[in-house]
């Protein structure tokens, strides 16, 4: 009897298991004509108690999620202890216009391209 062993499924669970642990930030991601917009969880999380970093294409948010010294959970699903998201942007971001907003326990990141990675509208002059 021959097995064959397929890695591509595997990879797929093993890639979903790592997007489920605790402790990543769960994100949404949409591109305006000029930014993307960035919106994360992160309840009971204060705006003083986040670290975000902007590097040409790559976005990392930290927090420190604090944890209750009373142990007597009947039920415990909120995050706790460290929380951290990296990801890679299609253009580079413009670390200096960024702006970063925390509202009812969201995250909300307005992150402008960089002028490079802008479209650029190309006058044709006629003849």
């Amino acid at each position: 009897m021959t097995f064959y062993v397929q890695t591509y499924p595997y990879r797929r669970m093993a890639r979903r298991w790592a997007e489920n642990r605790e402790g990543t930030l769960r994100i949404n991601v949409r591109e305006d004509e000029d930014a993307y917009v960035l919106s994360a969880l992160v309840p009971g999380i204060n705006a003083d108690e986040l670290n975000i970093q902007v590097l040409e294409d790559v976005v990392h948010i930290k927090a420190e999620q604090k944890v209750e010294a009373d142990g007597n959970y009947l039920v415990r699903e909120l995050p706790a202890g460290s929380l951290s998201r990296t990801l890679r942007l299609p253009a580079s971001i413009d670390a200096e216009h960024v702006e970063a907003d925390v509202t009812n326990g969201v995250l909300t990141l307005r992150l402008p391209k960089a002028e490079s990675a802008r479209p650029k509208q190309i006058r044709i002059k006629a003849s």
